[in-house]
């Protein structure tokens, strides 16, 4: 009888009644396709350049800050192209309102950074993708053990390599984007 409750209560456990919910990024504004709101508005694209509306839920014990990335490793460049850097987003903050990467909106939460991406200005540069196969946009929310002592002159590679050494968590979903000219 011992070994019955046991194995019961092992089922139970395995059932998920226990376990823990997942970190997770969600959009209102992205179906998994970039629209001409997101698109930029450089290198011959004339898009509305408008960071999406951003939400994650589920966040990691100890998080002290999140930060946000938009990476495209699609671009031909040899390694990519990093869209969008905003770090230092409070521990209570669960959310990016859209336009939040325009940094004369002021929308970005108070106390973050938002650093330069490729094209050596900060904020949100939307997808601008040349002619060719679709490209992959990679957009991460990290929970992070610490705040970043970077500023906004940080090189997309400097803030990554401390995003990776202070994550306790990540997670992330994809937009789709395609120059079809």
């Amino acid at each position: 009888m011992q070994r019955m409750m046991s194995f019961l209560l092992l089922a139970v456990l395995a059932g998920g009644t226990l376990s823990a919910q997942t970190f997770t990024v969600k959009s209102n504004e992205l179906g998994g396709q970039a629209t001409n709101r997101q698109y930029g508005n450089v290198f011959g694209w004339h898009g509305e350049n408008i960071s999406p509306e951003l939400h994650w839920e589920n966040v990691p014990a100890g998080t002290q800050s999140f930060a946000v990335t938009m990476y495209d490793k699609d671009a031909p460049t040899g390694s990519g192209f990093w869209h969008w850097i905003i770090f230092n987003i409070p521990a209570d903050i669960t959310e990016l309102k859209s336009d939040a990467g325009n940094l004369a909106g002021n929308l970005a939460p108070a106390g973050s950074i938002q650093s330069n991406n490729d094209a050596s200005m900060p904020g949100y540069l939307g997808p601008c993708p040349p002619p060719g196969p679709i490209h992959e946009y990679l957009i991460t929310v990290y929970a992070l053990k610490t705040k970043l002592s970077l500023d906004k002159n940080a090189s997309p590679a400097l803030v990554g390599f401390y995003l990776n050494g202070n994550a306790i968590g990540k997670a992330s979903l994809v937009m789709y984007g395609q120059n079809k000219n």
